[in-house]
């Protein structure tokens, strides 16, 4: 089976999953600096900074779809017998 299978190929969904992470972690980072000058005492940022934080959420759904479109492929692909 190892013979069958190349390093490099892309699953359905894995390019997904990767723009998942990095939408994921571009909302990690705006929700560190949103939250930075609260914990500091500092000014808070405008509302819309708040609204990039949401960014995280996105992420997280993206790759949680990327990932059931390659559940679904796998399962496909067990149906048809190879």
């Amino acid at each position: 089976m190892r013979d069958k299978t190349q390093t490099n190929s892309a699953a359905p969904g894995d390019r997904l999953v990767r723009a998942g992470a990095v939408v994921f972690f571009i909302g990690a980072l705006a929700t560190l600096v949103t939250v930075a000058p609260l914990l500091l005492g500092t000014t808070p940022f405008p509302t819309y900074m708040f609204g990039l934080s949401m960014l995280m959420a996105v992420g997280f759904l993206m790759a949680g779809a990327g990932v059931l479109c390659s559940v679904a492929a796998g399962r496909r692909q067990a149906r048809s017998g190879r």
